[in-house]
């Protein structure tokens, strides 16, 4: 039987019609193989393939940072803000916004250094997106808006009289870009508060808030006036606007229950710090002031135990904070605990050593580590720490302690700084002359 032959699987006119040549094809292999290495060591991604983390867009962290603030987290609205600016750091409306929650934020610093850090923070900020839009009027405004509040923090008239100036020219300038700009005129109305000119502030204020209702700067403002002029109750209806409209912005609920506190109507004023307070634990924010807030109430109510408690409450919260240390002095001064306030306001001013702290917070020092508190220096917002510390000296001092020769000089370093404030002067000499009479000079 015949059987055919088999025909070669390559032919030899088949080879000598290869377009590459034995050359061609070890080169396409070896690049083969090179590809193939780079494949496995990650060096080329293939095609098709999702990136390993997905691009975020600029609007998705700018809605994420406006999320944020309106549930009252500041420090993740500034993270996203900033994560939005560094996307695009021509934004000019970008800054300006980062630099409003910036000076928001700063009313969660638990000291005066702290305060003005964040203040200063946020008019870099504000200063720099004016660079990029001179001509933008809520970009001036912002800047404004830093200005004053930084303003508030300094430590001389001089200094904060300067700063006013610079806020109110500011908001006239952005006022005059955009007279429809109802946020400048708000933030105008609040500077005008600052430099006293109540009328004028109140005036401006309520036009901003009958047409801006939806702009919570624009309610809180207009409270803010509203309570310069000693309008409690109608400041108290307008912070509430605000706080409609940002529900966890707890500065605010602070300044509803200091007004309630004002008339006198302390279980609403205790509702609202407490509310302040709540927020704070669900927001993870450690804020000692809520609590001394709530103490200061319960000491004009002169129910001192409750008091003490909840000024406690707040110090175990920053047991490092000398602010703290002298807010429990002063609900101890208004409570007459003359003995417990010295050691506790010398916490705040001069500092005191882990076994001072301890007997302050009433600690275990067998179960808690030591805590050494650095005093705080005499500036605005410490003032009134001095002047008492100096007075409860005074007023405590006997032959025995010497309380007198301490209390004269932080008098003196109060006179020195304060001796154009009639206020804080006529305070000054009455301790003073308790110490004269003693023999302190």
């Amino acid at each position: 039987m015949y059987v055919p032959k088999r025909k070669p699987l390559f032919r030899k006119d088949m080879r000598t019609t290869n377009p590459y040549g034995v050359a061609g094809m070890l080169a396409i292999i070896i690049l083969l193989v090179m590809v193939l290495r780079s494949l496995n060591q990650g060096e080329i991604t293939p095609m098709f393939m999702p990136t390993p983390t997905p691009t975020r867009t600029l609007a998705s962290y700018a809605e994420e940072g406006s999320v944020y603030f309106g549930a009252g987290d500041l420090e993740k609205a500034i993270e996203a803000y900033q994560q939005a600016v560094a996307l695009d750091p021509n934004d000019a409306q970008l800054r300006a916004e980062l630099a409003r929650i910036l000076v928001y934020s700063s009313t969660r610093a638990t000291n005066d250094q702290q305060r003005i850090d964040r203040l200063e923070e946020a008019l870099a900020m504000a200063n720099s997106a004016v660079e990029l839009a001179e001509e933008d009027s809520t970009v001036r405004a912002v800047r404004a808006f830093a200005l004053n509040w930084l303003a508030g923090n300094q430590t001389t008239p001089e200094e904060k009289t300067a700063l006013l100036t610079q806020a109110e020219q500011e908001a006239i300038y952005a006022i005059q870009l955009d007279n429809q700009n109802m946020l400048a005129l708000a933030y105008y109305s609040e500077i005008l508060v600052d430099q006293q000119k109540w009328i004028q502030a109140e005036q401006n204020a309520r036009e901003a808030a009958a047409r801006a209702p939806d702009i919570m700067d624009v309610h809180r403002i207009y409270g803010y006036a509203l309570e310069s002029l000693g309008n409690y109750s109608q400041a108290i209806n307008e912070y509430k606007e605000a706080v409609h409209i940002n529900p966890n912005m707890t500065f605010i609920y602070l300044r509803i229950g200091a007004n309630y506190r004002r008339i006198q109507q302390f279980d609403a004023a205790l509702e609202y710090f407490a509310k302040a307070a709540n927020i704070n634990e669900q927001l993870g924010v450690k804020d000692s002031i809520p609590y001394f807030s709530i103490a200061t109430t319960y000491t004009q109510m002169g129910e001192f135990f409750p008091a003490g408690l909840n000024a406690r409450k707040g110090l175990a919260y920053s047991p490092d904070n000398a602010d703290a240390y002298g807010r429990l002095g002063i609900v101890y001064t208004r409570s007459r605990n003359y003995e417990g306030a010295i050691l506790t306001f010398k916490c705040a001013v001069q500092g005191c050593t882990a076994e001072e702290s301890c007997e302050v917070r009433q600690c275990d020092p067998e179960t808690e580590p030591d805590v050494i508190v650095q005093g705080l220096p005499l500036s605005a917002g410490t003032v009134d720490y001095y002047l008492a510390y100096g007075s409860v000296l005074a007023a405590m001092h006997r032959p025995v302690n010497g309380y007198c020769e301490e209390g004269m000089d932080i008098l003196a370093a109060v006179k020195a700084d304060y001796s154009s404030d009639p206020i804080i002067m006529q305070n000054v000499i009455e301790s003073e002359t308790i110490c004269r009479n003693y023999g302190y000079n």
